[in-house]
C-alpha cells in the first residue's frame, strides 16, 4: 500500500526551488520524486524518472514525513572504529614531533613502517602503513624539509632576541638617527657555483628523475638584502666574502635607504661584519643575529627560494655564467615585491614609536 506525503509546509514547487539550492545530487533527486508525487504522478513513474525504484521511493517519504528536508540527506556512516585512542593519538604525535633516537631506535628519521613497530610495540596494535599515513594527516603531519640547526644554537636566546626586537633595536641606533623615519633591513650571502644544489620536480610515480649537477669548483657570492615594509632589495655578486665585499654591499644599501630615513641592518656574526676594516654609512647601523641562529634572518628564506625556483639544477661554464644567472634570479625576485614581501616581513621585526 503506498504511503502518502503527509506533510503540507512545502508543495511541489516549493520541493523543486530547494532542490536547486542544495549540492547533494542525491538528495536533489529524492526532493524532484516527491515533488512529482505531490504533482500527482504514479509512484512508479515518480520513481523511475529520479532513477529508483517504488520501495526506495516509499522509504524516502517515510523520512520527508518524519524529518522533513533534514530527512532526505543521507546521514554519515559510522566506519570502522580508530584503530588507536585519543590518547594514544596525542601520545604518537609527541614521538612523532620528538624524532627517533639514533642509539635505540636505530633511524635518524621517522619511516611509516618505523611508527607502526612503534605503535605495535607502545599499544599492542598492528597497523599498515596505509593506516599509518590516514593517522599522521588526521594529526596534521606532512613530509617537510628540513632546515640545518647548529648543535650549539640557543634556543632561549632566539626567544629574547624575538621579544626584545625592538629594545635592541632603539639601544642600536646612534643619536643622530634618532626621530629619523626608520627601515628594518635584513643581510646576508649566499654562495652559488658549480658545485650546485638539486631540488625535487614532478615525475612519474616509480621513476628516479636525473637533474644535472656539476663537479667542478668555481662558485660566486650573492650579497643580499631587503627591505621588507618597502618591498625592496639591494644586492652585489663578489667573488669573495671578505670586509671589502662587505664594504660595497653596504655602500648599495646606503643608496637604497630612502633620503631622511635611517636603517637598522640585520645581519649574522660574520666575521666581514664585524672587521675593524668595515665602513658603515652614516645613515646605516647594524644588528647582530643572536649567535648560529639563521632561522632568525628571513633572507635564507629568499635563498632557499632562488636555489629551489632559479638556482638548483644547473651547470654553470664559467665564473661569467655563474654571475649572470645570480644576476637574474636576483632581478627577477625583486620584479615581484609581494613574494618578496611575503617571504621576509616577520611580525617581531618591528620598532614603534
Amino acid at each position: 500500500m503506498a504511503v502518502g506525503i503527509t506533510r503540507t509546509d512545502l508543495s511541489a514547487s516549493d520541493l523543486r526551488r530547494e532542490a536547486a539550492r542544495v549540492k547533494d545530487a542525491r538528495a536533489t533527486r529524492r526532493m524532484f520524486a516527491l515533488a512529482h508525487v505531490l504533482d500527482g504522478r504514479s509512484r512508479t513513474e515518480a520513481a523511475q524518472s529520479c532513477g529508483m525504484d517504488r520501495q526506495t521511493l516509499r522509504d524516502w517519504v517515510h523520512r520527508y514525513n518524519a524529518e522533513g528536508l533534514a530527512g532526505l540527506v543521507d546521514r554519515p556512516l559510522p566506519g570502522r572504529p580508530p584503530r588507536l585512542s585519543a590518547e594514544q593519538m596525542r601520545e604518537l604525535a609527541v614521538i612523532v614531533e620528538t624524532g627517533p633516537d639514533p642509539s635505540t631506535d636505530k633511524v635518524v628519521r621517522w619511516r611509516r613502517i618505523d611508527l607502526c613497530d612503534v605503535v605495535e610495540q607502545r599499544f599492542g596494535i598492528r597497523v599498515a602503513e596505509r593506516t599509518m599515513s590516514a593517522i599522521l594527516h588526521r594529526l596534521s603531519f606532512a613530509r617537510l624539509s628540513v632546515r640545518p640547526r647548529h648543535p650549539q644554537a640557543d634556543g632561549e636566546a632566539h626567544k629574547r632576541y624575538i621579544k626584545n626586537f625592538a629594545e635592541l633595536a632603539r639601544a642600536a641606533l646612534p643619536d643622530e638617527a634618532q626621530g629619523k623615519p626608520l627601515e628594518i633591513w635584513f643581510q646576508d650571502e649566499a654562495r652559488v657555483g658549480q658545485q650546485g644544489t638539486l631540488t625535487r620536480v614532478w615525475a612519474r610515480k616509480g621513476t628516479r628523475p636525473r637533474a644535472p649537477k656539476d663537479c667542478r669548483y668555481a662558485w660566486a657570492y650573492i650579497f643580499g638584502a631587503v627591505c621588507p615594509a618597502r618591498r625592496i632589495g639591494a644586492a652585489l655578486v663578489m667573488p669573495y666574502a671578505n670586509t671589502e665585499a662587505m664594504n660595497a654591499h653596504l655602500a648599495e644599501i646606503s643608496g637604497q635607504v630612502s633620503p631622511g630615513a635611517h636603517a637598522l641592518l640585520v645581519l649574522d656574526g660574520a666575521g666581514w661584519h664585524s672587521s675593524t676594516d668595515l665602513i658603515i654609512p652614516p645613515n646605516i647601523s647594524l644588528l647582530p643575529l643572536p649567535p648560529y641562529s639563521p632561522e632568525l634572518n628571513p633572507v635564507e628564506n629568499l635563498w632557499q627560494f632562488l636555489r629551489q625556483n632559479t638556482l638548483a639544477n644547473r651547470v654553470f661554464d664559467s665564473y661569467e655564467a655563474i654571475v649572470d644567472v645570480c644576476c637574474d634570479a636576483w632581478n627577477t625576485l625583486l620584479a615581484m615585491p609581494e613574494r618578496v614581501a611575503s617571504i621576509t616581513s616577520r611580525d617581531w621585526a618591528q620598532v614603534s614609536g
